[in-house]
Order: C-alpha cells, then structure tokens, then sequence
C-alpha cells in the first residue's frame, strides 16, 4: 500500500556502509525517475551514478549532513552511504529543472525503499567540488544528491508538540525524531 511505503520512506543518514549497492540497483532507480512527470515532459534530468567505494569516498567531504544536529558533523566511517545518484539539469533541453528534480528524488527515494534501502536527499553540497571531483560538464547545473544505503538508524515520526516545533532530533538511543504537523493544520480553506 503507498501510504505504508510513504511513512517507510524516512530520510536516512546513517547507514550499513559495508553492504553495496550494485550500479544494477541504481539503474533500476533512475528508470523509476525517468518515467515519471516532468514538467512540459521536457526530461531535462541527468544522473551520474556512484557506488564504488573510491569514487563513495571521493564525493563524501562534499555533502552537508544534518543543519538541524548542530554537534554532528555526519556519519562516520562504516556509517557512510554506500552510493549515490548526482542529479544534473542539462541545459541543453532546459534553463529550469521546476520541481522535477524533488518529483524524480521522490520516486527514487520510494523505489529504494521498497528495496529495503534508505535514502537521504541532499542540496546543502559543494556543487563546484563535485563538478571538478567528477568531471561534469558546464552544461549540466548540480541539483541534488541522493544517498542511498541500507538503513542503521531507527527514524520515527511523531506530531509536533503544542510550541509547533518541527525540528527533528536525536534521544539518548540515538533513535531519529521526525515531529510532522498534524492533517488539521496543513489543509486550509
């Protein structure tokens, strides 16, 4: 059922690093992506695919990993994704990517999910590092990365408190928490 796949579909930031995920896994998420929408039908997306551990290694430093833990600087070794997929926009088809890159993130995200595999979508990244670590062309603009691994962590969501605070935290377990707004408060009208 979607709505379980969804509330599976946890942002994941520490994961079994020893445990790859094959190029084939990663293809098969990019062909989820590359049917779905796309504004204008344009596909203006691109992707480069990353799961050996070396060029792992390589793209790491470039990722911020948490803005909310403010004494976490990210996982540490043997926590580390074991791949990603570089999302460009190719400005050859298109000068804007619109939501579409958040659309394809989304399918990927899902699809890893119901591989057992968990993700974590990334904008705060150093996009000329990773264009001159990995060789991308001035034609494609660096959107977003997506880390995927198997998941080591526990995330659950739980509603906001009375103060309305939606920042997501850590307990003493290390247990993710994820506070979501009620349904009453997100529709209007």
């Amino acid at each position: 059922m979607i709505a379980d796949l969804i509330k599976r579909n946890r942002t994941y930031r520490r994961f079994e690093q020893e445990l790859p995920v094959k190029e084939a896994t990663l293809r098969e998420l990019v062909d989820l992506a590359r049917q779905s929408a796309s504004g204008g039908n344009k596909q203006p997306l691109k992707y480069m695919l990353v799961c050996d551990p070396e060029r792992t290694a390589k793209l790491f430093p470039s990722l911020a990993w948490a803005g909310s833990l403010k004494d976490w600087v990210g996982p540490e070794e043997g926590e580390r994704p074991a791949a990603y997929v570089i999302i460009l926009l190719d400005k050859e088809i298109s000068q804007g990517a619109g939501v579409d890159h958040g659309i394809a993130a989304q399918s990927m995200a899902l699809g890893a999910c119901e591989k057992g595999l968990g993700c974590c979508m990334m904008g705060a990244i150093q996009r000329e590092k990773i264009r001159a670590d990995f060789d991308i062309p001035e034609r494609f603009d660096i959107l977003l990365v997506l880390a995927i691994g198997k998941p080591k962590e526990t995330v659950v969501l739980e509603a906001t408190g009375p103060d309305g605070d939606t920042t997501y935290y850590r307990d003493e377990h290390s247990v993710h928490h994820v506070p979501k707004r009620p349904l009453g408060e997100v529709i209007i009208g």
